[in-house]
C-alpha cells in the first residue's frame, strides 16, 4: 500500500476519533493492535491467505478483537475486505503522528552509550520541548556503543549530534578538506 493510502485510512480514523471524542481510546487500542500484528506474523499470514474466505476472516476478527472498540474492529474488517490488512502498522504510525501533532507532542530518538536515567530523560524532554515549541517530547532511547560518549538526538529530520564519534568525524573532515 502506498504511503498516501495509509495516511488516508489514518485520517479517516482520526476524524472519527475527533468527532466521537475517542481520540485517546483509539490511540491506545491502535498501539496495542500494532504490537499484536508486529509480534504475530502468522496472524497477518492468516488474514492475507487467499484460500481463506473473507467471511471466515471477518468472523475471526470479530471474535479475537471483540474487546476493542467498534471503530477499530470495523477498520480491521474494512482492511481485510480490501486486502490491506498487512499495512495496518503503517496506518497506525500515521494515526499516531496525527494525534501527536494535534496534541503538540513530538517524537524523538536519542542515541546514547548507556541507558539514560529517568531524570536525564525528563531533562532532555523538557529542553527540546521548549526548543521545538512543543507541549512535550516522547523519547525513544537507543543504546549505541559506537558513539563512544555524549548523545545524538533525532527529531523528525533534524539531528543534534553531541557524540564524541561525531566530533572526531568533523575534525577528520576539517583536516582532510584543509589540504
Amino acid at each position: 500500500m502506498s504511503d498516501v493510502a495509509a495516511s488516508r485510512y489514518a485520517e479517516a480514523l482520526f476524524q472519527i476519533g475527533d468527532e466521537k471524542g475517542k481520540m485517546d481510546q483509539l490511540a491506545e487500542e491502535l498501539d496495542v493492535l500494532k504490537s499484536i500484528f508486529v509480534e504475530n506474523e502468522q496472524l497477518v499470514s492468516f488474514l492475507e491467505h487467499p484460500r481463506i474466505d473473507n467471511d471466515t476472516k471477518k468472523q475471526f476478527i470479530d471474535d479475537v478483537f471483540q474487546a476493542f472498540s467498534n471503530e477499530v474492529v470495523t477498520t480491521l474488517d474494512l482492511l481485510n475486505k480490501r486486502h490491506r490488512i498487512g499495512n495496518l502498522p503503517a496506518i497506525i504510525d500515521h494515526f499516531t503522528h496525527m494525534v501527536n501533532d494535534a496534541k503538540g507532542i513530538a517524537e524523538a530518538t536519542v542515541y546514547t552509550v548507556r541507558e539514560l536515567s529517568d531524570s536525564e530523560k525528563e531533562q532532555l524532554e523538557n529542553t527540546f520541548a521548549k526548543r521545538f515549541n512543543k507541549q512535550a517530547i516522547k523519547l525513544n532511547t537507543v543504546v549505541d556503543s559506537s558513539i563512544i560518549g555524549g548523545l545524538k538526538l533525532r527529531i523528525g529530520n533534524t539531528i543534534y549530534d553531541g557524540t564524541i564519534s561525531g566530533k572526531l568525524k568533523r575534525i577528520k573532515r576539517n583536516i582532510v578538506t584543509a589540504d
